[in-house]
């Protein structure tokens, strides 16, 4: 019987704007006027090389491959992985590769998805309680105090604090533990066959999850409900 239920972040509850809308949002802070043709070729370069925190992941240049595979272990780490892919990409201005990744850390750059906020809170009626699970390399909780469902989460195992990153069973050890239950009893939901569905090795369930754009996976959550009927 599912007890208490785990879910990743990015993908999974939340999801990063488009690297278009990144881009745009970045510029205009700045106050910089980028050709148009020229700025469609800079988010071109910056999608095929996954710069984007959360977006899907790209071409990793050599040199950053063995930064990336450790990324979310620190913040220092994790900064400079996405700020080498976005210097990699070649920009206009200088100013935009620190830029372009402190508004990634910016709570409105993420959206919920649709059923996030009524899946939570479904759980906190049924009294079932809940952690994020994320491998990341920045706190994540001011984001979820922005979109108001902070209060829908017991507890956050984040690898950059923690030290380990997901598929390790530590990490999930220690969200069961923060929980209460015993492995058996808590329900993983994530998007990553292979990261977030480590948590079965200690003897969790795993839920998948499809890592799409906010406005196509409107009730992604929604029939895990179903499994804890």
């Amino acid at each position: 019987m599912i007890k208490a239920v785990m879910f990743d972040f990015s993908g999974t509850l939340f999801r990063i704007e488009p690297v278009g809308e990144w881009w745009q949002a970045t510029v205009d802070a700045l106050g910089l006027d980028v050709p148009e043709a020229e700025a469609a070729a800079c988010v071109d370069r910056l999608s095929a090389l996954g710069a984007l925190p959360g977006s899907p992941y790209g071409v990793v240049p050599q040199e950053l491959a063995g930064l990336w595979r450790e990324r979310d272990l620190d913040m220092v780490r994790h900064r400079a992985a996405y700020t080498g892919l976005t210097r990699a990409a070649e920009l206009p201005d200088p100013r935009l590769v620190d830029a372009l990744y402190e508004r990634h850390l910016a709570p409105a750059a993420w959206r919920p998805y649709p059923d996030t906020a009524a899946t939570l809170a479904e759980l906190r009626r049924r009294g079932l309680p809940v952690a994020v699970v994320s491998n990341i390399g920045w706190d994540l909780r001011p984001v979820f105090r922005h979109h108001g469902v902070d209060e829908l989460v017991d507890a956050y195992v984040l690898s950059f604090e923690q030290g380990v990153q997901k598929p390790d069973a530590a990490i999930f050890e220690t969200a069961c533990r923060e929980l209460g239950h015993h492995p058996s009893d808590v329900l993983m939901v994530g998007d990553d066959l292979t990261a977030d569905a480590g948590a079965t090795a200690l003897g969790c369930a795993f839920h998948p999850v499809d890592h799409r754009p906010v406005d196509e996976r409107p009730a992604g959550l929604t029939p895990l409900l179903d499994l804890l009927d």
